[in-house]
């Protein structure tokens, strides 16, 4: 396993980072505690969750299995979704933030979160309001650093832009979904972060198990994410995605990798991403993410497998005009 350094931050993580939504759901406490010491076996030194992961109970789990090791990881969660009936309980308001993660910090039974994360963009509460709580909550030494998943580009630079007019702490890490048959990131958000030096832990590198091989334009596997989850079904709803996972089952084939191996390895290939989030449901579906460290794929290999599926339009209109100005032609 190897370490990167995670934006401007100074800290080093691994180069995959582990999700925990899976804990205290589709894994239970002993499952879950498996994972993670095969993790810890692997190098991960980073692990991804949420308050609203199995309504608390994964940071419940996670937080038992780091009481030992804690000084040794990265620890993230998420705040944005409900966590309650009452008009108050979701949001990025300061109300919420602010009860959210003192929630957060009490199930994780930690005194600090590494990365605080904005789960999604809030329309009702002003971006400046929420920059405003997450630096207090960093000059309080409870969350270390904010961070943002699911934002666009402008939201992320707008936030940035208020942050420095201001000296509040800003966004230094940001967490959108990445992977061969949704590659929207690409064209604004990946950029970004390069052009920023954010760090990037994308989420699904698997597509929800649609590159794990079992998927193809007329086979379906009796159970599984894309099977029974409404979301996942609704999100790799498009037939194309199908006829890609097939081209793709075929070149890992070729390659003699694991499906599962392969995707995660696309991924970590972009130049801005600093550690996928792999994720499973036991050690034995774990496993061929944990090996996705040993593929490192050239420039030429990972634009073989990108050329699998669209290429997502520039952000503009005037891609026929696409030309360095600086080009003696």
């Amino acid at each position: 396993m190897e370490y990167k350094l995670l934006g401007n931050t100074g800290i080093r993580v691994s180069q995959l980072c582990f999700g925990t939504m899976s804990f205290g759901g589709d894994a239970d406490q002993a499952t879950s505690a498996a994972m993670f010491q095969q993790c810890r076996d692997a190098g991960v030194n980073f692990f991804d969750c949420a308050n609203v992961y199995s309504e608390g109970r994964s940071e419940e789990i996670l937080g038992k299995l780091i009481q030992d090791c804690r000084d040794e990881l990265i620890i993230t969660s998420k705040v944005f979704g409900p966590m309650g009936c009452h008009p108050n309980s979701g949001g990025l308001s300061r109300k919420h933030i602010l009860e959210a993660v003192e929630d957060s910090l009490r199930r994780l039974g930690t005194d600090r979160i590494d990365l605080y994360f904005v789960h999604q963009f809030d329309e009702l509460t002003p971006i400046e309001e929420t920059v405003r709580t997450l630096d207090d909550l960093v000059r309080q030494g409870k969350i270390l650093y904010p961070a943002v998943s699911n934002w666009s580009a402008w939201q992320t630079m707008k936030a940035t832009g208020h942050a420095r007019a201001v000296g509040a702490a800003p966004f230094v890490c940001m967490q959108p979904m990445y992977n061969l048959v949704k590659r929207q990131a690409e064209v604004e958000l990946l950029p970004l972060a390069q052009s920023e030096n954010l760090g990037v832990v994308p989420y699904s590198p698997v597509g929800g198990g649609l590159l794990a091989g079992k998927y193809s334009r007329t086979q379906r596997p009796e159970a599984g994410r894309l099977m029974d989850s409404p979301r996942y079904t609704n999100r790799y709803r498009d037939k194309l995605y199908f006829d890609i996972a097939e081209r793709f089952t075929g070149a890992a084939a070729e390659q003699e990798v694991h499906p599962v191996s392969l995707a995660v390895a696309w991924v970590a290939s972009h130049p801005a991403i600093t550690a996928p989030i792999i994720g499973a449901r036991n050690p034995e579906q774990l496993q061929p993410s944990l090996d996705s460290v040993s593929l490192t794929l050239s420039p030429e290999a990972r634009d073989e497998i990108s050329k699998l599926s669209p290429e997502p339009p520039l952000p503009t209109d005037r891609s026929e005009e696409r030309t360095d100005w600086r080009s003696p032609e």
